[in-house]
């Protein structure tokens, strides 16, 4: 074999290494431009952002001092966050999640729930007929106070809002 033979056998080989690795270092350099512009535009998602609004709580009737608060809660973040406690130290005895379900035209049944999930970029709203905040209301509230709440998220951590005292009906 000669000299020339054996240095284009060499540099045969070297182009080959080359181009071999040439096609992994492409593909990965586009996925990664891909990627970069991904997350730049914003589409690659972020953390929960909670906004807690509509706080309301319907005024007793009667004798009763049981009641139910609402809140509307957004989540205009790219990942879901769970709803895990909703506390007031303005109330008398502990709160509680619960969801209603009717069970026919004239029954309903409430059951407690640990947790309520609230979905990225939408949002969960509390009613009558559904989830809800069950608590005791305090003698002296009428129609127009204000209740302190606390909402604890699992991501979010603790927001801090205020329901307005509302009569049975002046809710949406």
């Amino acid at each position: 074999m000669t000299s020339s033979t054996a240095a284009l056998r060499i540099r045969r080989r070297a182009t080959d290494g080359l181009l071999a690795a040439l096609a992994p270092i492409t593909a990965c350099s586009i996925a990664l431009g891909g990627l970069t512009t991904w997350v730049n535009t914003g589409n690659a998602g972020g953390p929960a952002r909670i906004a807690v609004t509509d706080g309301r709580v319907f005024l007793p009737y009667g004798d009763v001092r049981d009641t139910a608060a609402f809140f509307r809660i957004t989540n205009s973040g790219g990942a879901d966050d769970r709803l895990l406690e909703v506390t007031s130290w303005a109330a008398d005895g502990g709160t509680e999640l619960s969801r209603h379900r009717m069970i026919s035209d004239s029954a309903a049944s409430a059951q407690t729930v640990d947790s309520a999930r609230v979905p990225a970029g939408d949002g969960l709203t509390m009613s009558p007929f559904g989830l809800d905040v069950t608590l005791r209301a305090r003698p002296e509230w009428e129609v127009g106070t204000f209740v302190p709440f606390t909402l604890h998220f699992e991501d979010a951590g603790r927001i801090e809002v205020q329901a307005v005292v509302v009569r049975p009906g002046d809710i949406e």
